[in-house]
């Protein structure tokens, strides 16, 4: 029986964007795409439509805050699995069947597509996220004794395990929590190396200095939180 496959986007001011990124989603990998209007003030939801996704809207700005919308989605659904994917075409949709293909084959519970060991565009990667994945990282490593090299937003994940984590995050500390959360539960992780290139539009995190400072501090802040609770 095929898989049931939901894939989240969160997106914010991506009318430039979502379209190409649904384009690029594999049909027939997919049972449905669900896009996440994280309050764009441009025309994101008429894109997302036109693309062929099912819009939901969630007003209060953040990152987790758009996941976490999707993810109550998903529970009228119940998919096997979750792809969780940015809207802003940096991933390469169309690498989501070897993605996915971990969790199907090999029964991996998390699988995190990794920009590090992958094909980076020149300029796509900022130095300051490059340094921000090292940290965070090496952070998990020492704690939890668990490899990761990125905290890429291009991942999937079982969905029972995805309900099981009680994702709680609401900005920039998402990604991080939900691979702490995976090693603290033991979950059976992988990483696989995914290309990456340059946004269309400007980046709301390491595009700005407030927006870097803002993630970085929420990161560390959600590692040692997770550490101690």
């Amino acid at each position: 029986m095929r898989p049931h496959i939901l894939v989240i986007i969160p997106a914010f001011n991506e009318a430039g964007s979502i379209e190409k990124v649904m384009g690029d989603i594999p049909e027939d990998l997919v049972s449905e795409v669900v896009v996440v209007d994280n309050g764009s003030t441009d025309a994101t939801a008429d894109h997302a439509r036109r693309g062929g996704a099912t819009v939901l809207h969630e007003p209060k700005r953040g990152y987790g805050a758009a996941c976490l919308k999707g993810i109550d989605y998903a529970r009228t659904k119940q998919p096997d699995v979750v792809v969780f994917l940015d809207g802003d075409y940096s991933d390469f949709p169309n690498e989501m069947t070897a993605l996915v293909n971990p969790i199907l084959e090999q029964n991996v519970d998390l699988v995190i597509g990794s920009r590090i060991i992958g094909n980076a565009e020149p300029g796509a990667l900022l130095p300051q996220a490059r340094f921000g994945n090292w940290l965070a990282t090496r952070l998990i490593r020492l704690f939890w004794n668990y490899t990761f090299t990125d905290l890429g937003p291009f991942r999937a994940v079982k969905f029972d395990k995805l309900l099981a984590m009680q994702m709680q995050d609401q900005t920039f500390g998402w990604t991080v929590e939900m691979q702490v959360k995976a090693a603290k539960m033991k979950l059976h992780c992988v990483e696989i190396p995914v290309s990456y290139r340059k946004r269309i539009g400007t980046s709301k995190i390491t595009g700005t200095v407030s927006g870097t400072v803002k993630a970085g501090y929420k990161i560390l802040f959600t590692i040692f939180k997770l550490l101690v609770t």
